[in-house]
């Protein structure tokens, strides 16, 4: 999955659009790593529990954003962001939001296309077709990509 700040990804076209897609996690601070990170705060420096902590945390909604921009059929996210804020003395909440995409690498000779994307298209095009997967029952099913010319 294709995941950049951007609101375009070079050498590559956006062909569908499926909206706004995010993961969230509210998670508040244990008070052994509070305590800890408020004496190491009184010499200065980094406070390595709670960047552990947020890492973690990122990592969790950038995981959550992930499966639902796939379970929308999308291949990348543009647009993205992380946003964070507390929730009253303990709570933090963290949030990763952007905008769910289907793109197509540029081939070469397209106007635009990269030299990531020319690998990208040749390296696809000796590929042999995959055989569809079976659907799990209960999952939704995404829609099929867009055909490329």
């Amino acid at each position: 999955m294709l995941i950049v700040t951007s609101n375009e990804i070079p050498g590559h076209r956006i062909d569908a659009v499926f909206g706004e897609v995010m993961g969230l996690t509210v998670r508040s601070r244990d008070i052994g790593s509070q305590m800890l990170a408020g004496f190491r705060s009184l010499g200065g420096g980094e406070l390595p529990e709670m960047t552990k902590a947020l890492y973690e945390s990122r990592q969790e909604v950038m995981a959550r954003m992930v499966n639902e921009a796939q379970q929308r059929g999308a291949n990348a996210i543009v647009a993205m962001r992380f946003d964070t804020s507390e929730m009253g003395t303990n709570w933090t909440e963290v949030c990763a939001y952007g905008t769910a995409v289907y793109v197509l690498p540029l081939g070469e000779g397209e106007p635009g296309a990269t030299g990531q994307s020319v690998y990208l298209t040749k390296t696809a095009a000796q590929q042999p077709a995959q055989p569809p997967q079976p659907q799990q029952p209960g999952q939704p099913i995404p829609p099929a990509p867009p055909t490329q010319f």
